[in-house]
């Protein structure tokens, strides 16, 4: 027979429990916690955009302004992309440097908020970074290649492995899409706001 200890014990383990399962189902109901976007039929399965990319990486042996992160937590199907895309670019004698790749919506928001204290306010900031709901690189799908060099040969040769460059104003910027290989790149946009 258990005893008021044991029992005391039980009941302690079970309330925190209890709270522990309230906490997390309030904080879902609220958005504050990402459990995940629902499925779309004909799109990737999406990855949590709460998970975090890479913050720096390596000195970029190009140049030494840059990084070349690992391309951590891009979706799967951008990943298999960016690997197509490295090795045609090393088959030809160009390296790449992945400045940056996939960013979690806390990473992005910090980013954007530099830029409003570098541009002065949220409108210009966003025509070099997006906030979180509207970026590429939260969604996983999209990479900043560095020096310019590198990123010119990804515009060149990329629209044929899914790469496009999307912004006038952002030279290392691409996003990755299968349809792009076929039906080629959509038009550039002159910044990320479309102005």
């Amino acid at each position: 027979m258990p005893t008021p200890g044991d029992r005391r014990t039980l009941l302690s383990t079970l309330a925190a429990l209890v709270l522990a399962i309230a906490a997390v189902v309030t904080l879902g109901a609220t958005g504050s916690v990402t459990f995940g976007e629902d499925p779309v039929a004909g799109r990737a399965e999406a990855i949590l955009a709460e998970v975090p990319g890479p913050e720096t990486g390596p000195v970029c042996p190009l140049d030494k302004r840059y990084v070349d992160e690992q391309p951590a937590g891009l979706r799967p199907d951008v990943q298999a992309g960016f690997d197509r895309l490295r090795s045609a670019a090393q088959a030809q004698g160009v390296q790449l440097c992945v400045h940056d790749s996939k960013r979690s919506r806390a990473q992005q928001q910090r980013e954007f908020d530099q830029a409003v204290q570098k541009f002065g306010n949220a409108e210009l900031a966003a025509r070099y970074v997006l906030p979180p709901e509207k970026s590429m690189h939260v969604q996983g799908v999209a990479v900043d290649i560095q020096p310019l060099a590198s990123a010119a040969w990804v515009e060149r040769n990329g629209a044929a492995l899914g790469w496009c460059r999307r912004y006038e104003n952002e030279e290392w910027h691409f996003e990755y899409n299968a349809d792009y290989a076929r039906t080629g790149c959509p038009p550039m946009l002159p910044s990320a706001t479309g102005s």
